[in-house]
This record gives structure tokens, sequence and C-alpha cells, in this order.
């Protein structure tokens, strides 16, 4: 039987943590498709209003291993900036891994912007070894916040 395995990371942004909670978290689904669409070619609510156990898609370009990813809020505290989901579909769920859930805080830093804390929990399928896919989930989701920061230093009057 598969073990579970963990990373982390965390990522500086000079952006405010609300204002990035907002945009790279709760809204992703619609500003990825504008913001990366090299890599997200469209995502889209599937149930429910962004509340828990809300569910979302993305659909990805060729430039991912997978098609689509779909992902279910297990826990929302917006006033906090911090969140909790489970891939439910794609994303290598039952090719490669049986489960994995992320854990996102965005928590205000003392000079005004926010630090992004991710913990990532997978469980892998019996043989299945991990060899680089850590590094390439950590560079995909710094890219998806420093995405969402570059668009919220430009427009200053989004998601306040």
């Amino acid at each position: 039987m598969a073990s579970s395995n963990s990373w982390t990371l965390e990522i500086a942004s000079p952006v405010a943590a609300p204002r990035l909670f907002r945009a790279a978290v709760l809204d992703w689904h619609t500003l990825a498709p504008k913001l990366a669409p090299e890599v997200v070619a469209s995502a889209h609510p599937v149930e429910g209003e962004g509340g828990i156990g809300s569910v979302r898609q993305f659909n990805f370009t060729s430039a991912m291993p997978f098609n689509l990813m779909k992902e279910r809020l297990e826990f929302l505290d917006a006033d906090k900036c911090e969140c909790k989901s489970t891939l439910i579909e794609g994303g290598g769920i039952g090719v490669a891994i049986e489960t994995a859930t992320s854990h996102i805080k965005v928590e205000p830093s003392a000079d005004g912007g926010s630090v992004v804390k991710v913990d990532s929990t997978y469980k892998l399928l019996p043989g299945v070894e991990v060899k680089d896919e850590i590094a390439k989930a950590k560079e995909s989701v710094t890219a998806i916040f420093k995405a969402a920061e570059a668009y919220l230093v430009a427009n200053p009057d989004a998601y306040n």
C-alpha cells in the first residue's frame, strides 16, 4: 500500500494577501485562461457557487501532461485567506495518484505584501515513483501566483 507524501512551498509577493488570494485562488478559473493561455485553455465552475463543496474544472493545452483537472473546495476561510481543495479528476488521478489535496494560506507580510504557503499532500498509486514531478508542481504553483501578482501590480484597482 502506498504511503502519503507531501511537499511545501512559500512564495513572497509584494501584493496584499486578500487581493492575491482572491485573484490567484478564488477567481483563478476566470483569470487563468487570460493570464496563462499557453497552459490553461479554459476553466469554469462545475458545481456550486464558490463555497465549500464547489467543483471547478481547468482544461489544459498540450503544454501539460494531462488535459483536465477538477478540484473540489473542502475548506474556505476567505477572511483568513485560507482554503483546502482536493483533486477529484484528471491531473494524474487514477493514473499515478490515488489522492491529492492542497492547503493554501496567503498571509500578510510586514512590508504590506504577502507570503503564500502551500502544503500539498498526495498518495501515489502502487508502483508509481516520483521523479521531477514535485519540482514541476512547485514551478506551476509559483507561476500561478506570479502571473496573478503581475496582473494585480499592473491593475492596482483589481480585486480590492
